[in-house]
C-alpha cells in the first residue's frame, strides 16, 4: 500500500516537472521568434495586408532606431507597458521583412551618445507628470532620407502600425504625389489682421485634414476661379464649391477627362461655411449648399444641395451648451456598419462617421460609368427641407416619416467620361456683339471631349466631416489629433486610394474600431415610429389650441381696453386647461418613449454583461450533474 502511494507521488512529481520544462520551451521558442496570437474579431493585433505589401516592396535594407528612456526610474506609469508594445510591433514588422528591416534599440540617457542620435534623428524629449523628461519615439532610414516619429503616446497606439508602415513608404518613396485643394473654406488656415492680433486673436490654424495629407503628399491650394489645373496635379480635392466660377468648372472637366482623379465634398447645408457680413445674427447661421451642377447632369446624376437627410436610425441625442438639455437630431448621421459599404476597400475597416446635415446624390450615371455607393443611410429616413434643420432635432423628430428609402451619401464613379464643355471653354462676361467679334477673330482652343482611359470620381454629400470639431480630439499639451471616428480615415484612405497606392488604407482604418449597439439603435427607430403618430396628433392639438387661445384673447369688445368678459375668461381657462393637458400628455408620451429606449439598452448590456457568465455557469452545473450520475452508475 506504501509502495503504490509512493509511486503515486514520483508520477505526481515527475508530471509536474514534465509540464513545467514544456511551459518553459514553449516560451523560450515563442519569445524567439516573436510570435503572437491575435484571437481578437478585427485582428487589430495582426500586421494587415498593407502593411506586408509595404515591406515586400524593400530591396535594401532599411533602419528603425527605437529611443526609449527604459532605465529612467520616473516614467509614467504607461510608458513600459506601451513601449513593449511598439517593440512587439516593431519585431512583427522585422519578421515579415525578410532580412530588409533592421531593428535597434537605444537608451537614451543625458549626456550620452544615444541622446545626441535621438536628437539628431528628430525624437523629441517628453515631460512627466514631475517635469523628468524622458524619450519615447523612432526614426525610420533609409539613406538620404529619413522620416521621425518624434514622441509616440497611447492616445494613437491603434494608428501606430500605420504611422510605422506610413513612414517607411515615405523613405522608399522619392517624389510625393500631389495633391491640389480647391475651397472657399479656410483649410490651410487663416492670418488675422493686425488689429484682431491687438486685440488677442490668433491666425487660424490649418485643419488636422489637411496637415495629414501634408505628410505623405505634395498639397497645393489651387483658387475658386482657376482656368486651368496643372498638369503634375494627380488628384483634385475640392470642398464646398459654393460660387464656382465656370472657368474653374471646366478647368475640373478638363482634368478629369485628361485622366485626373476627383474628390468632391459637397453640402445640402454646411455648418462651417457662415454667411459673411456685418450682421452677427446672420453668421451665426449655417450656411447654404453647394454643386457641381453642369459636371454631375453629364455624368447623370444630381445632388440634392438643399434638403437634408434625416434617418432615426444614426440620430443621437446631443447638447449643444455646457449642461445644456439633449435633444434628439435626426440631421446629424451617426453612421454605423448598416450605412457603410463593407464591400470596398476604402470602407471595409471603417464603422463609425459623423455627417452632420449631409446632402443625398440621385439618378443613373451616364452610358461609360459606373456607379458604388460608398455610404448610405437606412430605410427609417427622410428628406427636410435646409431651413427646418436649422431650428434643432425636435420638431423633425416629433414629425419623422420613413419614406423606405435609403438615400446615397457618398458615391464614386468609375470609366469613360464626357465633357460638360462640348463648345469649348465658357466665354467672358461680353455682349453677343463682343462674342461674335471674337468668334471671327480667334478660335477657341481645342479641348478635351471624352476622357481616353477609365477615370475616378468620388462625390460625397457632406463637407463639414473633416472639419477638426467633427473628426478629432485636439490634446493641446502633446500636440497632438485624436481621432474621435472614422471621419479622417475616410478621407485620408480616399485621397490614397486615388493618388495610386491603397497599402495604407486597411491599416489606418485600425484607429478607430467601434461596436455600437445597432440592434439598440434598431428598435430606438421602431419604437420612436410607434409613438410617432401619437406626437403628432397631441402636437397639432397643442398646437390648435395655442391658435385658439391666441384669438380669443386678441377679441375685445367696442370700448373695450383691459378687460374681457366673464364668457372670455372662462373659454380663457377651458384653454388653457386644454393646453396644459395636450402638454402633460405630450410630455408622458415622450417619458413613455424615453423609457422603453433605456430598458432596451439595459436589457441588452445586462445580457452582454451577464449572458456568457450564466451560459458557463449552467454549462458547469449540468457536466457535474453528469459526472455524478455516471459515478452513481458505476
Amino acid at each position: 500500500m506504501k509502495h503504490k502511494k509512493l509511486e503515486a507521488v514520483l508520477y505526481s512529481t515527475l508530471g509536474i516537472v514534465v509540464v513545467l520544462v514544456v511551459v518553459i520551451a514553449i516560451n523560450i521558442i515563442a519569445g524567439a521568434f516573436k510570435t503572437r496570437v491575435d484571437i481578437t474579431a478585427d485582428k487589430l493585433f495582426t500586421l494587415s495586408p498593407g502593411t506586408k505589401a509595404i515591406l515586400k516592396k524593400l530591396d535594401s535594407p532599411v533602419e528603425v532606431r527605437f529611443y526609449f528612456s527604459r532605465s529612467d526610474k520616473n516614467l509614467p506609469s504607461w510608458a513600459p507597458n506601451f513601449a513593449r508594445n511598439v517593440e512587439d510591433l516593431l519585431a512583427e514588422f522585422e519578421q515579415n521583412a525578410k532580412g530588409n528591416l533592421v531593428i535597434k534599440k537605444f537608451d537614451p540617457q543625458p549626456d550620452s551618445d544615444a541622446e545626441d542620435l535621438a536628437m539628431n534623428d528628430g525624437v523629441e524629449r517628453q515631460m512627466t507628470a514631475n517635469g523628468e523628461e524622458f524619450f519615447l519615439g523612432l526614426a525610420v532610414s533609409l539613406d538620404p532620407l529619413r522620416v521621425a516619429l518624434p514622441a509616440l503616446m497611447p492616445a494613437r497606439e491603434r494608428l501606430l502600425e500605420y504611422d510605422v508602415a506610413r513612414a517607411i513608404g515615405r523613405v522608399l518613396s522619392t517624389n510625393k504625389p500631389v495633391v491640389g485643394v480647391m475651397s472657399p473654406l479656410p483649410l490651410f488656415g487663416q492670418q488675422m489682421n493686425p488689429m484682431m492680433m491687438q486685440m488677442g486673436r490668433q491666425p487660424q490654424r490649418p485643419w488636422v485634414a489637411i496637415t495629414e495629407l501634408q505628410n505623405d503628399f505634395d498639397v497645393r491650394q489651387i483658387q475658386m476661379d482657376t482656368e486651368k489645373i496643372d498638369d503634375d496635379v494627380q488628384v483634385l480635392v475640392v470642398t464646398q464649391p459654393r460660387d464656382i466660377s465656370e472657368k474653374a468648372l471646366f478647368a475640373i472637366d478638363q482634368f478629369v477627362l485628361r485622366g485626373g482623379k476627383l474628390l468632391a465634398l459637397l453640402d445640402a447645408m454646411s455648418l462651417i461655411d457662415r454667411p459673411q457680413g456685418g450682421n452677427p445674427m446672420q453668421q451665426m447661421m449655417p450656411g447654404g449648399g453647394s454643386t457641381l451642377e453642369p459636371l454631375l447632369k453629364t455624368w447623370g446624376v444630381s445632388f440634392e444641395n438643399t434638403k437634408v437627410v434625416a434617418d432615426m436610425t444614426f440620430a443621437r441625442e446631443l447638447s449643444f451648451q455646457e449642461g445644456g438639455r439633449q435633444q434628439l437630431m435626426p440631421t446629424w448621421l451617426f453612421i454605423n456598419p448598416q450605412g457603410i459599404n463593407q464591400n470596398d476597400i476604402v470602407t471595409s475597416q471603417i464603422d463609425n462617421l459623423l455627417f452632420p446635415s449631409a446632402g443625398t446624390f440621385v439618378g443613373t450615371p451616364a452610358e461609360g460609368l459606373k456607379k458604388t455607393v460608398l455610404l448610405k443611410s437606412t430605410k427609417q429616413s427622410q428628406l427636410v427641407d435646409g431651413m427646418s434643420a436649422q431650428f434643432g432635432g425636435r420638431e423633425i423628430a416629433d414629425k419623422f416619416k420613413p419614406s423606405g428609402t435609403e438615400y446615397e451619401l457618398a458615391i464614386r464613379l468609375q470609366g469613360k467620361f464626357k465633357t460638360a464643355f462640348p463648345d469649348g471653354p465658357p466665354d467672358e462676361a461680353k455682349s453677343d456683339d463682343e462674342k461674335k467679334e471674337d468668334k471671327k477673330d480667334e478660335k477657341k482652343p481645342a479641348s478635351l471631349k471624352e476622357s481616353k482611359q477609365d477615370g475616378v470620381v468620388v462625390l460625397i454629400g457632406d463637407s463639414d466631416f473633416i472639419y477638426d470639431n467633427f473628426c478629432v480630439r485636439m490634446l493641446p499639451m502633446f500636440g497632438i489629433a485624436q481621432p474621435i471616428n472614422g471621419n479622417l480615415n475616410l478621407f485620408q484612405n480616399i485621397v490614397e486610394q486615388l493618388a495610386g497606392d491603397s497599402n495604407l488604407i486597411g491599416v489606418r482604418s485600425r484607429a478607430t474600431i467601434l461596436r455600437p449597439f445597432t440592434v439598440v439603435k434598431q428598435k430606438e427607430a421602431e419604437a420612436q415610429q410607434r409613438f410617432q403618430n401619437e406626437i403628432v396628433r397631441l402636437q397639432s392639438e397643442l398646437e390648435e389650441t395655442q391658435r385658439q387661445l391666441n384669438e380669443l384673447q386678441g377679441q375685445k369688445e367696442p370700448g373695450q381696453r383691459f378687460f374681457l368678459s366673464k364668457e372670455q375668461q372662462d373659454k380663457i381657462t377651458e384653454f388653457r386647461k386644454k393646453e396644459a393637458d395636450a402638454r402633460k400628455n405630450l410630455k408622458q408620451v415622450r417619458k413613455d418613449l424615453r423609457r422603453e429606449i433605456d430598458s432596451l439598452e439595459n436589457t441588452l448590456k445586462w445580457a452582454n454583461i451577464a449572458g456568457m457568465p450564466l451560459l458557463v455557469s449552467i454549462a458547469g452545473l449540468l457536466i457535474a450533474y453528469i459526472h455524478r450520475q455516471r459515478t452513481k452508475a458505476q
